[in-house]
């Protein structure tokens, strides 16, 4: 039986869900548009540096805290209240991931891969977890990782090969065990995520950056 899912958390996943135009820039700006992967990357930086001063603003300054709250109060969990937003822990990771994409096509092609994986898969477990949720892990759900791990498998399998370019830059194929593998991994870390000293660190800064490592340096031919 389903259980209806706040339309606070939907909204909040639809724009979560947009952050995926990012790793689609960062992949084919410069073939499409013929952006310097460069400049793509300064874009990403910038948009990291905007977020990090609306979070000082909001907490600094009680005129622009109270109309930060009013208006997006309601997309925020309650922890973001008083620390750093999802969405600045996002930026970083695309940052990071455009950063790394400097490399090479081939790291450029996993970053897409694997950020893309991330953001659908995170947005397909929360919403699961919402609405099908029994089976608690931590603060998460079972259901919600299953959730994360089916839309990773479809994308990565289905999905990719046939998108333009990818498996050009990819260097190969994408067989299902290289597939479920990587569904795996990302499922796994979004489901439990890292505690480094009894502080637990947001998945939305790690994970598409250790997915992309791990896709460049284990999955690729």
């Amino acid at each position: 039986m389903f259980k209806p899912v706040p339309s606070e958390e939907i909204y909040r996943k639809l724009l979560h869900g947009l952050v995926v135009f990012f790793p689609v820039g960062v992949f084919y700006g410069p073939t499409y548009f013929h952006v310097c992967p460069r400049i793509i990357a300064a874009f990403c930086l910038g948009v990291l540096l905007l977020s990090f001063a609306i979070e000082l603003f909001r907490f600094r300054s009680k005129i622009f805290g109270s109309w930060y709250f009013s208006t997006f109060g309601s997309l925020l969990r309650e922890e973001e209240r008083f620390q750093l937003t999802g969405a600045t822990f996002v930026a970083s990771s695309i940052f990071l991931c455009s950063f790394l994409s400097l490399q090479s096509e081939r790291m450029a092609a996993s970053a897409f891969l694997c950020m893309s994986l991330f953001v659908l898969g995170d947005a397909a477990a929360a919403l699961t977890g919402k609405s099908m949720g029994r089976f608690a892990i931590g603060q998460k759900t079972l259901e919600g990782g299953l959730g994360c791990f089916g839309v990773c498998l479809v994308l990565s399998y289905l999905v990719f090969p046939i998108l333009p370019g990818f498996l050009a830059k990819w260097g190969g194929g994408l067989s299902f065990g290289q597939c479920a593998v990587l569904a795996l991994l990302v499922s796994v870390m979004e489901l439990f995520p890292i505690k480094i000293r009894g502080y637990q660190m947001n998945d939305n800064l790690y994970v598409p950056v250790v997915a992309t490592l791990f896709a460049y340096f284990a999955l690729l031919p």
